[in-house]
């Protein structure tokens, strides 16, 4: 994997864990919102992410096969889509609410905020490491560099 190609991954991961970031702070932001444009409560929120792969190349492919490897070589990280949680909110009695339903529940929103602080936790740190892999590969180019000097 060349000194670029590692960059880009990091580079990948650093906006992916940013969409997921954004995600879950839309997430905390509406964690009481009972009512929205397409009707009923606040749902959560969450990123799909898939791998970037990229086919190996024959020389690749020639030590993968040695080694007992079959799987492509990554390449970073990208989200597929934002999906929505579909469990039902907890339902709380409060007849004066006018989202309330008959019997007088309002259906509150999924979103736990504990879980949603521990997720931006884990993103926050994951971003963390991506721009860390980001400042080895820049120093370690800077001290090749060096070396010709």
């Amino acid at each position: 994997m060349g000194l670029f190609m590692g960059i880009d991954a990091s580079a990948s991961g650093l906006t992916a864990e940013r969409l997921r970031m954004d995600v879950i702070s839309n997430n905390i932001a509406n964690s009481n919102t009972t009512r929205t444009d397409r009707g009923g409560a606040y749902r959560r929120r969450f990123v799909v992410f898939e791998p970037r792969l990229r086919e190996p190349k024959t020389f690749e492919k020639t030590l993968m096969r040695a080694v007992g490897l079959s799987r492509q070589a990554g390449e970073g990280v990208r989200a597929v889509s934002i999906m929505e949680d579909t469990t039902q909110g907890p339902l709380v009695y409060d007849p004066g609410h006018p989202d309330a339903n008959a019997d007088g529940y309002v259906e509150k929103p999924n979103v736990h905020i504990v879980n949603e602080m521990v997720d931006m936790i884990t993103a926050q740190r994951a971003y963390e490491a991506n721009a860390t892999s980001i400042s080895a590969a820049k120093a370690m180019a800077n001290k090749a560099l060096e070396i010709g000097k």
